[in-house]
């Protein structure tokens, strides 16, 4: 009996960790007063192979997002148990389609205040490393 319940556990906190920042998929993170200006924002790299590993490369080492985000975007890293809200799963190919690149670039740059998601331009990667970032991450959501 107690084997099964904690079984049922487990399978509840993989699923909480893994899909729990799903929960708030639709929520805009960028203020209002702001969206049109993210929106218009247009990553300048393509999403060759090349710029994707480069993105690759600072996701899981200097911009440490692999930290909270986990080294495959399931938003599983070490530091996400406890996060409210979770992590972003980046594997989510739903996500990534109600999202623009400039949202999404502004979300890095600028950190979502009341998360633990901080600025990173600027103190951690440049504008330019952010967007290498992206593309990455925007990998992470298409079909294998």
């Amino acid at each position: 009996m107690l084997k099964g319940v904690l079984c049922g556990l487990s399978v509840v906190l993989m699923f909480s960790l893994s899909y729990g920042a799903e929960s708030e998929l639709s929520k805009i993170r960028v203020p209002r007063e702001r969206l049109k200006e993210a929106q218009a924002l247009k990553n300048p790299y393509r999403a060759t192979s090349e710029n994707i590993a480069k993105g690759k490369a600072l996701y899981q080492t200097k911009a440490t997002c692999f930290t909270c985000h986990g080294k495959e975007g399931r938003g599983d890293g070490l530091a996400a148990p406890g996060l409210d809200p979770s992590p972003r799963n980046f594997t989510n190919a739903g996500f990534h389609g109600m999202r623009t690149d400039g949202e999404l670039f502004w979300v890095i740059r600028e950190g979502i205040p009341g998360t633990a998601m901080m600025p990173m331009v600027g103190s951690v990667i440049t504008e330019d490393e952010a967007w290498l970032v992206l593309l990455y991450e925007r990998s992470l959501g298409k079909k294998k």
